[in-house]
């Protein structure tokens, strides 16, 4: 090359091989690359064998293992098998001398380029295929437990008699086995085209015939496999059209055979199966007669038979036979998929009864005392009163409440049951001083304490509590408070070593602890402190000095997390919640057991039918392992310990045949319903989520008359929360009510429904809660008459908001930066009538949770906004009632304050007497502000704010200065400063900005 730069140019540098030292340095790098990998590889598989172990449940994860790795190797050995031997094949065919031809010519440089490395070639091939086949039969080790284990449903079907387990276990398994099979016949037969064409038993321009003898016998025989396959394909679609989808205009969704199913597919599968055998037949007759003229004759009537017989025929027969009568055709179809659809969603015992929906009774007198008996009107909206809770008994800012608390059910200290909205004070790591490892994983471990509050009664706004404080105290047993496992638990924590946890603060400082329980696994061994290391990509775990003897690494610590992996087989409802059982606090989880395998049962998909305005914001949908089913059992009832994190299955559904079917292929891990103890069952309820299902199949499958489905008069909807702008699909409803003809409440789930495309009222759906009545799980419908209009959802909240009383009311309270929260509209049959009870909250004022400040009520056209429930019904039915207070009538302004050492009260206010004194000037300032409001004076209301928020200011300035160590004053109850939760409730209860922080 010429010389560009100037300069001399010296004699060119070879480049040469590596050294030695540089090969022996990328070999290490190599061989380290590698041992990472593997390592890596068996740090996850490790882990997770430690972790089923710690669970006690490493029976499932051994028999989903060895199922995994059996279903591998044997069917990626077939697969590799199949493809390796029709290589060899094609290879031991090939012709001794190749024609003469360009065409063989380029073929020869090919084979001569292959010809050292043929072995290699086809190990390498068949490996290839052999991995992937056998990932993806790993794949169905639930299909293959479920075939192997399948226990009898002991219901057949109404076509061809055949018990349910056909379509549920077997029919999914021959489908997969006849899918490989095909996978491994095309394969092979690519595989031997190429092989046969590189070694010249396949021409495409090279004089002669186009294919040996010997290689159109090989590939005769191979498309003579597929059409066999094929055949069986049509005998198996016969079956498949029992739990067939299609689209039925006059209902939707639908499966099962239809008219032109029965009547024209189920003959044509028949035929073309007919027809495919005798193809097959010529095409293995071409090893005796080497011409593929009959097989190639016999496919091509097989393509023709199926574009006529299996395409034309059934589009003739649904135009000209089906659709000018369809009612008459269809019914007798429609009625097996209705009773099908009721019976795989257990609806079909549901009781329908007509219901007037408006009240003849002239005497208010007695409508107003049954008004207080028909229901617990929960007033305290769970959805709602989480930032009250967290502001009133947060406490400290590294604990948190989950966003929806749950409602159950306990008993007061005179022994009644009530009902109870209630959450626990878990963890948040967002909230603790600062983030850093030791804290996030060392220190700030676990959640404390129980809070609950009841749910029919407010005290001047704010919930009762009946357990509080932290440590928690009140009406509940005592109990181990420590919440390790939790719904907002979402990374690992080290406990039980040298590094100490905080366990709660109080007056005289942080206290601390260390875990004993036997839950998490052991980190003393090296080699799992390097396996976590790895797993959770955190080198300090493995040589860190706050992990010593004892310590023990806790994560999966979600309760729907634990029970998803110990039970992969189960499909988790969307919420858990927490109750107090025999000392413990304990996670409930609903579990179901699904199949999408029902003969005539009519699919949903779960993660749709279980949206609603509430789960759409905290993503609380159900998921199941397929994307649609049609049959569901909640068969299971499974707790976690929240401390121990222990978890336990228990059979919930004794006749449930697909859990039956589970419980064999996983023995041991199902505990028999009777285990299940009193206290605990006295907290199962009804699943939302099942609900939620039923009552969307229930908006079509109400009906039992194959006429009355088919012509759509019928149809109801969910429908949309009239409380929030998300058009999503109105919540259930915990309640305890009285339906017409009981003479007690019951803990119930409700619902209502409207017609649809219309926004009056065409049912009431309610479903028995209470495990512990015979009538769990008795799903009632109470049938609006069509000819009247009856005020649904959507038309009493915009009654509410139209009433010009009410609206300038909303509008008063809405002043300044307040906001107007609405709860849950909940619906009580009331004889013959529907009675409409909604609280309504606000915030604002420098409030940063809501208060109770209102309730809404209407009954037969008459409706009320009053400050406590039992004015409003007062003021609805003209009337006072007997009693002066019906369960649940607390809530505003007027009710009285005082103490909570009995659990009825809020918990005891400050005695300091400088909060004392502010709170009085906020109490006048927040009664001034009422005042003003009535008048429509806002000059005066806007003063009093300002006023409120001052004296606000100094009660929260002094108190905070109580709080400090050391600082004088003593409270009620003898001791230096607040009690943990003595600002978590200050008098005066009635002002709206409420007290400072307590946090």
């Amino acid at each position: 090359m010429p010389d560009r730069g100037g300069g001399p140019t010296g004699p060119r540098m070879r480049v040469g091989r590596p050294s030695r030292r540089a090969r022996t340095l990328l070999m290490t790098l190599g061989v380290l690359a590698v041992l990472g990998m593997v390592f890596a590889m068996f740090a996850g598989f490790w882990t997770d064998w430690l972790w089923y172990r710690s669970v006690h449940y490493s029976s499932v994860f051994t028999t989903t293992l060895w199922t995994k790795i059996g279903l591998f190797f044997v069917f990626g050995l077939l697969m590799a098998a199949a493809v390796g031997l029709n290589i060899w094949l094609a290879h031991r065919l090939r012709p001794p001398l190749s024609a003469m031809s360009v065409e063989q010519q380029s073929l020869d440089r090919y084979r001569m380029s292959i010809a050292p490395y043929k072995k290699w070639l086809l190990s390498g091939i068949t490996a290839l295929v052999g991995l992937i086949a056998g990932a993806s039969a790993a794949s169905e080790w639930r299909t293959w437990l479920m075939w192997v284990n399948g226990v009898a449903f002991g219901k057949t079907d109404p076509q061809f008699h055949l018990d349910v387990s056909f379509y549920a276990f077997d029919l999914p398994w021959y489908r997969f086995l006849l899918g490989f099979g095909f996978a491994a016949t095309v394969l092979s037969l690519i595989a031997a085209v190429l092989t046969h064409y590189l070694y010249g038993g396949l021409r495409v321009t090279s004089p002669g015939a186009r294919a040996t003898a010997a290689a159109t016998g090989h590939l005769s025989v191979l498309l003579g496999v597929f059409v066999t396959l094929k055949a069986v394909a049509y005998w198996l679609d016969r079956y498949g059209l029992a739990v067939k989808s299609s689209d039925f205009k006059a209902t939707g969704n639908w499966t099962g055979l239809r008219y032109v199913d029965a009547n024209a597919y189920l003959p044509a599968k028949t035929i073309l199966f007919c027809i495919a055998v005798i193809c097959a037949v010529l095409f293995f007759a071409t090893l005796w007669r080497r011409t593929w003229q009959l097989p190639v004759i016999g496919f091509g009537l097989m393509v023709l038979s199926a574009i006529l017989i299996g395409g034309l025929y059934p589009a003739i027969v649904q135009k000209f036979q089906v659709e000018p009568n369809e009612q008459a055709k269809e019914a007798a179809y429609v009625q097996k998929n209705l009773e099908a659809t009721r019976e795989a969603y257990d609806i079909d015992d549901t009781k329908v009864t007509d219901y007037a929906g408006t009240s003849d009774t002239q005497d208010k007198a007695k409508l107003r005392d049954a008004a207080a008996d028909a229901a617990s009107y929960r007033l305290m909206d769970p959805n709602i009163v989480s930032p009250t809770f967290e502001q009133l008994q947060q406490v400290r800012n590294y604990y948190g409440f989950p966003s929806n608390l749950a409602v159950d059910r306990y008993k007061t200290k005179d022994g009644k049951v009530q009902d109870t909205v209630i959450g626990l004070r878990e963890l948040n790591l967002a909230g603790i001083p600062k983030n850093n490892w030791i804290n996030d994983h060392f220190r700030y471990t676990h959640g404390y304490g129980v809070v609950a509050a009841k749910g029919t009664e407010a005290d001047e706004g704010r919930p009762v509590f009946t357990e509080y404080n932290l440590p928690s105290t009140g009406d509940l047993p005592r109990y181990e408070q420590r919440i390790y496992y939790g719904e907002k638990t979402s990374t690992y924590s080290i406990v039980g070593g040298p590094q100490k946890e905080i366990d709660y603060s109080d007056d005289t400082g942080e206290k601390t602890t260390s875990y004993k329980g036997n839950s998490g696994v052991s980190l003393a061994n090296p080699l799992n402190r390097a396996a976590y290391a790895m797993a959770f990509n955190e080198p300090q775990i493995l040589y860190s000095g706050a992990i010593g003897d004892g310590s023990r690494i806790l994560y999966n610590r979600t309760p729907k997390q634990r029970v998803e992996a110990v039970a992969p087989w189960l499909t988790i409802d969307g919420v858990s919640y927490p109750a107090v059982v025999d000392g413990r606090v304990q996670w409930i989880v609903d579990a179901y057991t699904t199949t999408n395998g029902y003969p005539y049962s009519s699919r949903t998909t779960l993660g749709d039918t279980t949206l609603d305005s509430l789960t759409a914001a905290n993503n609380q949908r159900v998921v199941a392992q397929q994307n649609q089913v049609n049959y569901i059992r909640n068969s299971v009832k499974a707790t976690v310990d929240a401390y121990t994190g222990e978890v336990k299955l228990y059979q919930w559904d004794t006749q449930d045949p697909v859990l039956k079917t589970w419980m064999k292929a996983f023995p041991g891990t199902v505990e028999p319903k009777k285990d299940i103890s009193p206290e605990l069952l006295s907290h199962i309820r009804y699943p939302q989520d099942l609900f939620k299902v039923q009552r969307e199949l229930l908006t079509r499958y109400h009906v039992t008359d194959a006429q009355t489905f088919l012509s759509g008069s019928e149809v109801w909807q969910i429908p949309n929360d009239p409380t929030n702008r998300s058009g999503d699909a109105v919540p259930p409803y915990y309640l305890s009510l009285k339906m017409p003809g009981e003479s007690s409440q019951t803990f119930s789930l409700t619902t209502t429904m409207t017609p649809n495309g219309r926004d009056n009222l065409s049912a009431f759906m309610t479903v028995a809660a209470d495990a512990n009545t015979s009538d769990y799980g008795k799903i009632s419908i109470l049938k609006l008459p069509t000819g009247k209009t009856i005020d649904g959802p959507k038309r009493v909240q915009s009654q509410f908001n139209s009433e010009p009383s009410i609206a300038e009311s909303i509008r008063l309270l809405k002043g300044g930066d307040s906001e107007v929260e609405y709860g849950n509209l909940l619906t009580v049959p009331l004889d013959g009538g529907l009675l409409y009870v909604e609280p309504v909250y606000l915030r604002g004022g420098g409030l940063k949770y809501p208060l109770l400040r209102k309730v809404l009520v209407t009954y037969g056209g008459n409706t009320a906004f009053e400050d406590t429930l039992d004015k409003a019904l007062n003021k609805v039915f003209g009337t006072e009632g007997s009693a002066t207070e019906p369960p649940g009538s607390g809530s505003g302004s007027d009710t009285g304050g005082g103490g909570t050492g009995s659990g009825e009260k809020n918990p005891p206010p400050s005695n300091n007497p400088t909060v004392q004194e502010a709170l009085k000037d906020a109490q006048k300032a927040f009664e001034d502000g009422q005042t003003a409001l009535k008048n429509g004076d806002w000059q005066a209301y806007g003063q009093a704010q300002k006023d409120l928020q001052d004296a606000l200011k100094r009660a929260e300035d002094a108190q905070a200065q109580a709080e400090k160590p050391g600082a004088g004053g003593k409270n009620g109850d003898g001791k230096g400063g607040a009690s943990p939760g003595a600002s978590a409730s200050p008098t005066p209860n009635s002002s709206p900005g409420g007290s400072p922080s307590g946090g």
